[in-house]
């Protein structure tokens, strides 16, 4: 498949999970081409079954156009974004084509470690995480389990950084029993004494109240 074609695949993705941004948009941001210059394509994907028009404005991927793309997910806090984090999610991407980015609310965040201090509330995470050119779409995971938001976001691949507490077994397991097929990959890291706990102690809380 072309890369321009499958650069319209992830941008109908992204906006079907994200409609506060249309895939046109999207793509304008991304290649900063104006929308002409898409309009041939996105009929030959629609003559090929890839993606079907919804209004003048929307489309969606048929069950074609969605097996063309490899997504991986990614989940996290993201307080603050440290080199450990930055090799993990290109890591992550090289995985597939597109990177979701699953940012954990406060609540999900202190359920899995209950000393956890939070400094940036999940919207500020997430534009933290969205400026990074690696990362497709950024999300707020949804309130109750992980695997409401991996329901949604339906990922081919789910990767786990080196120190996550979940192990590959629980969420295969889990996965199962919502019939979502995906694959479980845990990532190394080479810098493995870089956690965002120590940082906040070593430079100080304060520092990011300012």
């Amino acid at each position: 498949m072309k890369s321009l074609d499958k650069a319209i695949l992830k941008a109908i993705y992204v906006s079907n999970l994200d409609p506060s941004k249309s895939f046109l948009e999207y793509l304008q941001e991304k290649y900063q081409i104006d929308k002409s210059f898409f309009e041939s394509r996105i009929t030959g994907l629609i003559g090929l079954g890839f993606i079907e028009k919804i209004n003048h404005k929307q489309y969606k991927l048929n069950s074609l156009g969605r097996e063309a793309l490899k997504v991986v997910l990614v989940g996290g806090v993201f307080d603050i974004l440290h080199p450990g984090h930055i090799f993990t999610l290109k890591t992550a991407k090289s995985h597939g084509d597109l990177l979701v980015v699953v940012i954990a609310t406060a609540s999900t965040a202190i359920k899995i470690k209950k000393n956890r201090v939070i400094l940036h509330n999940e919207n500020l995470r997430k534009e933290l995480v969205s400026s990074l050119d690696i990362v497709d779409l950024a999300i707020i995971g949804k309130e109750g389990t992980l695997f409401d938001t991996v329901e949604y976001v339906k990922p081919d691949i789910i990767a786990l950084g080196y120190d996550q507490s979940h192990t590959e077994n629980y969420i295969s397991e889990n996965c199962k029993k919502r019939n979502i097929n995906v694959r479980i990959l845990r990532l190394n890291t080479p810098i493995p004494n870089i956690k965002s706990s120590e940082l906040k102690q070593k430079l100080g809380y304060s520092f990011y109240k300012i």
